[in-house]
């Protein structure tokens, strides 16, 4: 059986997100079904929804950011009980069985993981469908508890944006008194900005804007370097222990190579796509390396949540109901927001 479910997507290549109704699972004994009260807008769901990687396959629910409360759990559910605050990021499932997933990174899982959605569906056939939508229903291992002190609505990018750059800070072992520079302010911009703060390092906004500069002060970066300033830079050379690189598409890296100290490492969260060509001189000369990070594990995802919590961080939102979401995709890709967005699912509930 399954339960078919109001949600909000894209019918076919080209047509914009309108109303479609969707087929949820049946709960079975490992499900959680959760009501969803809140979805981020991550600038994926727009590449999966245009089809920019060719890869989309339609009808397409995106939405990989949920907040929600639990509403049915499966016989063999434990820890998890009715209304309880939880979360649902960038994975549904994965094989569990690899030395990837064995490990805690069922986001590196060799057999390929389940995205929350545009991943072919095991349980139906198809594919899966995310939080742009009232219902969802998951595996209990790839649910995550949402502590009740954030700001609820302000969470659910944490899921994607708080992930994406607490599982490199956390990885190249960031701690009090490392001098760490975020390059570029956006979603993950500003939330490397935040979490590397709160982990104690000397944070540093690297960026073409002096009026970002100044909003990445506002979010607790201690300095600010000017990329455009060439004097700036080479006074900077050599200078950080780790630079988190949040730009969103393919750039030339060789002058924040510059930047990093002996033995220090520069991850690339943002781009996926073709890297101007790197001088090996800039690496051989000081041991220098360049890495990449996608999310983490679902275990760490609960550990950035905590943490999350321990210091008082959420992402800074801008909400909007599901009849904002084709204008929202419009700015989010001319960068005008500050610097997430998040639906609010109750009014299309009650508008279906």
């Amino acid at each position: 059986m399954t339960t078919t479910t109001a949600a909000y997507g894209v019918a076919a290549e080209g047509a914009p997100l309108d109303h479609l109704s969707i087929d949820r699972r049946e709960i079975g004994p490992d499900d959680v079904q959760i009501d969803i009260l809140y979805c981020g807008v991550c600038h994926t769901d727009i590449h999966f929804g245009h089809n920019d990687w060719g890869m989309t396959s339609y009808p397409l629910v995106p939405g990989h950011e949920i907040v929600g409360r639990v509403a049915a759990t499966g016989a063999a559910v434990t820890g998890f009980a009715l209304g309880d605050l939880v979360g649902v990021g960038c994975l549904v499932d994965s094989c569990r069985t690899c030395p990837s997933c064995k490990k805690g990174n069922e986001q590196y899982c060799e057999q390929t993981a389940t995205q929350t959605y545009g991943s072919p569906d095991r349980h139906l056939g198809g594919t899966t469908h995310g939080g742009y939508s009232t219902m969802i229903v998951v595996d209990r291992n790839f649910v995550l508890r949402v502590p009740e002190t954030l700001d609820t609505k302000a969470v659910a990018p944490l899921l994607c944006a708080g992930i994406t750059t607490y599982s490199p800070l956390r990885h190249w072992n960031v701690k009090p008194g490392d001098k760490v520079g975020v390059i570029g302010l956006g979603g993950l911009g500003h939330m490397g900005v935040k979490l590397a703060a709160a982990m104690g390092a000397e944070v540093t906004m690297i960026t073409r804007s002096p009026a970002k500069g100044e909003d990445a002060k506002k979010l607790g970066a201690h300095k600010v370097l000017l990329s455009s300033d060439a004097e700036a830079m080479a006074e900077a050379a050599g200078s950080f222990d780790f630079l988190l690189n949040t730009i969103p598409v393919g750039h030339d890296i060789n002058p924040y190579i510059q930047l990093l100290g002996t033995d220090a490492a520069m991850a690339i969260v943002g781009a996926i796509d073709a890297i101007e060509p790197v001088m090996g001189v800039n690496l051989i000369f000081g041991r220098k390396s360049v890495a990449g990070s996608l999310i983490g594990g679902i275990a760490e995802t609960q550990e950035m949540l905590d943490f999350c919590a321990e210091h008082g961080i959420v992402c800074d939102v801008e909400m909007i109901g599901m009849d904002e979401v084709n204008e929202a995709w419009k700015r989010v890709q001319a960068s005008d927001v500050k610097y997430r967005f998040v639906i609010d699912l109750e009014s299309f509930k009650a508008a279906t």
